[in-house]
């Protein structure tokens, strides 16, 4: 199977857009950096700018710029300037009249200049004339012009420690400390023109972020992200969402994050937060009187939290707090901050990004689910009879009491068949009508699988199906009795078909939706359904000091079931003593987990396509290719070879089977860990075969760059020339060449095609010098 044009070289963007003048694919090589890697870049002289903390930093072009910040003496307002290409340290030109020296003040650039706003001045050696700002000053890279901004009318008060970003041409002013008290008001002002320009208070809604300080703010996908910091008492280690568009805030839940699941940072102040792509990553800052260095990174598409791991040969940045950061381009910079033993830092350090485009497997799974395409099983519902649709090969591999009830489905469905053909054949035989068999079909029109569960009704059933697609259900809305109590009914049938990821799912949704509005309904419903640990819940809400005054004097109370009041009234009585398990919660296998198994055998009695490399057929599963790729939807879907089988390449090149399998995990649960060889041969293959992003190629290119090794290169080249991939060719030739007497000795080597072997004693001929010659033939 391939495109119409066959010479395609898909760029690393994922161009889809065919073109017959390229001759060959090309990976564009140049310099690459290990991803995850810390790197520790020259710090900064003494002579040029102090150590220092609770400064800022911005990126302007390839340039970092440091302003201000204390060295633990006196603060500071000199502007420093961190080339990031030649890796130099040297004092920005300024002009003007600068703000005051100041700390905890925030810097953002807007067009071609950066713009200071507020923060702490006075002089901290004396403790004298100590005072917060909400002045606003414009530096211009261009000329070095420090100018301040008066403007007219009302001012935000003055404050340090607060948030502030750029969006939509203005500047946006979050919480922070005024000297008495923590603010969580917001303040925003257009920074297109100065004469014209005012402060306006922006009413927000939603639910706001407590009043706070020392806490960064980021903006990704067109939302200002909050993270934590000091807000007294209450401090948590929430993240919080605002809307520009309707002024609302939302705080993120983390009630979907499965124990055993990465958990958000804890809770800190004095750290950064940056954006990129579609991620948010927190480093530093004082969390529980430690100073921890791990760098977490929040993905704002599935709304996970993870931890990177840097890569081996990192230089790691030790903990640290009130430090700071931006981004250039794919990498991140950290800059001072104060270290152990109140120390104040120069240090300045680079992280490498890593921008693979996200993985869709879930998205994929999803939408198959939605559309409804490609069905082959029914499920008949309750009392009512109610139908879902459903594919067979999804649901098997996600559930095993649901697998055992269509194998018992398809036997009886078989033995029907098999009963009916020997009828047709009776009548066949005393000329009467004959039609064809069932199982006889073209598979196009094979009938659905009529599968009857009595136990369960439509509406759980139908979340308990898009778990099973997705890993996720969703989240019941707040205070809404109906979608909790809806979660209990999914609960129960998770318990019954012996879900336990679904179940941990259900419990943690419900004891996170539970408030003093719903919690009678979900008790008196948990009673009723046996849910023992949901109840359990319930009571110990409802006795506890803050809620029972108020829930028993509710209506829902009068009119709760006799035994469930008594067992509140004992219970707030006489509590019973609490059982701490160390018993580990059983989170159940993902849909990552389940998938890899139902490829590797798990699934074999499924299969209802066969797949052909090179004559070699390889069974897999119609609805899971169809999900993964637009070109086996298209085929299923319009064209579908009615003998069952398909024949794969990926356009001329038939792929190794080794590279066929890569491809099958990646379509089947996302893994792009392969051999670099297999790289090559899949590099195209998102081209191809329709994938939803280049996820894969990205995999595959960063793969080829840093692997490519003397034990796996003579592999890689014979793929290289499979694939007409030349620039990688050469660099395997390369390789050889320089490490030629390693080579030499590699087994694979006497198993080359005459051409490759003619390619490599072209190019040693090419690397060796007259002189060698001279003295190889003088030997002769």
């Amino acid at each position: 199977m391939s495109c119409k044009s066959t010479k395609v070289a898909p760029s690393v963007d994922f161009d889809h857009s065919c073109s017959d003048s390229v001759e060959y694919l090309t990976l564009n090589f140049g310099p690459f950096e290990t991803v995850h890697r810390w790197r520790r870049l020259p710090p900064c002289d003494e002579f040029v700018g102090a150590r220092r903390s609770k400064h800022t930093v911005v990126a302007y072009r390839d340039a970092i710029y440091v302003f201000g910040g204390d060295n633990g003496k006196n603060m500071l307002n000199d502007l420093l300037r961190f080339d990031v290409k030649d890796c130099s340290w040297c004092r920005a030109f300024t002009t003007g009249t600068p703000p005051a020296p100041r700390y905890h003040h925030s810097a953002v650039v807007y067009g071609s200049s950066m713009f200071v706003f507020g923060g702490y001045t006075g002089d901290i050696y004396s403790n004298s004339n100590l005072k917060n700002k909400n002045d606003l000053f414009e530096y211009k890279f261009a000329t070095g012009q420090w100018t301040e901004w008066k403007v007219e009318g009302s001012l935000p008060v003055a404050r340090s420690a607060h948030g502030a970003t750029v969006y939509n041409d203005k500047l946006w002013i979050f919480a922070g400390y005024d000297g008495n008290a923590r603010l969580n008001d917001m303040w925003t002002i257009s920074l297109q023109d100065r004469e014209h320009a005012c402060w306006e208070e922006i009413d927000q809604s939603g639910e706001i972020p407590p009043s706070c300080c020392n806490f960064p703010v980021a903006v990704c996908q067109d939302k200002m992200f909050v993270f934590s910091g000091q807000s007294g008492a209450k401090i948590t280690n929430n993240l919080f969402q605002f809307e520009f568009k309707g002024h609302m805030w939302t705080r993120i839940p983390t009630e979907h994050l499965l124990r055993g699941s990465p958990p958000p940072p804890q809770r800190r102040y004095g750290h950064t937060m940056v954006a990129f792509d579609r991620h948010l990553y927190v480093f530093g800052g004082a969390a529980d009187n430690t100073l921890p260095n791990e760098l977490h990174c929040y993905d704002v598409d599935s709304q996970t939290w993870e931890v990177i791991h840097p890569s081996q040969d990192s230089e790691m940045p030790s903990g640290r707090l009130f430090h700071a950061a931006a981004v250039i381009q794919d990498a991140m910079y950290i800059f001072g901050g104060t270290v152990d033993n109140n120390v104040r830092s120069g240090e300045m350090y680079r992280f490498q990004f890593s921008s693979y485009p996200k993985c869709t497997l879930h998205e994929d799974y999803g939408k198959l689910w939605e559309n409804r395409q490609f069905c082959d099983v029914e499920f008949i519902l309750g009392e009512r009879e109610e139908r879902v649709l459903g594919h067979i090969a999804i649901v098997t591999a996600r559930c095993q009491w649901l697998r055992k009830k269509i194998l018992q489905a398809r036997d009886r469905q078989r033995q029907r068949t098999k009963r009916d053909s020997s009828e047709e054949s009776d009548e066949g035989a005393a000329g009467g009508p004959r039609d064809v068999p069932a199982g006889n079909r073209p598979s196009g029109t094979q009938p659905l699988l009529e599968v009857s569960i009595r136990e369960a009704e439509a509406q759980p059933f139908e979340v308990l199906m898009q778990f099973l697609y997705t890993d996720k259900i969703q989240y019941p809305r707040r205070g809404h009795v109906q979608d909790v109590l809806l979660i209990m009914d999914v609960y129960k049938l998770a318990l019954s078909f012996k879900l336990s990821r679904l179940e941990q799912l259900c419990v943690q949704y419900i004891e996170a939706s539970v408030d003093l509005q719903n919690v009678l309904s979900v008790c008196e419903n948990a009673n009723k359904l046996q849910l023992d640990q949901l109840k359990e819940h319930c009571l110990n809400f409802v006795v506890k000091e803050s809620h029972f005054n108020q829930v028993i004097m509710t209506k829902e109370f009068e009119r709760l079931s006799t035994p469930l009041i008594v067992e509140i009234v004992r219970r707030k009585q006489q509590p019973p003593p609490r059982v701490y398990s160390d018993q580990p919660v059983d989170i159940g296998t993902s849909l990552v987990q389940d998938m890899k198994a139902y490829l590797e055998g798990g699934g074999l009695e499924f299969c209802d396509i066969i797949l052909l490399l090179d004559g070699h057929p390889r069974p897999a599963h119609k609805a899971i290719l169809a999900a993964r790729s637009s070109y086996f939807e298209a085929m299923f879907r319009s064209f579908m070879p009615e003998d069952g089988q398909v024949n794969i390449s990926i356009g001329e090149m038939v792929p190794s089977k080794q590279a066929f399998e890569s491809m099958l995990r990646y379509i089947y649960y996302g893994d792009v860990n392969m051999p670099p060889e297999d790289s090559l041969y899949l590099f195209a293959a998102p081209y191809y075969y329709g994938f939803s992003n280049n996820r894969l190629q990205a995999y595959c290119k960063q793969n080829l760059e840093m692997n490519v090794t003397v034990e796996n290169v003579l592999q890689i080249l014979e793929a290289a020339d499979k694939t007409q991939a030349l620039d990688m060719k050469k660099h395997c030739l390369h390789i050889i060449v320089h490490q030629f007497i390693k080579v030499s000795k590699l087994p694979n080597l006497r198993s080359l095609s005459q051409l490759l072997l003619l390619d490599i004693i072209e190019s040693l001929a090419m690397h060796i010098s007259d002189k060698q010659c001279a003295e190889m033939g003088s030997d002769i």
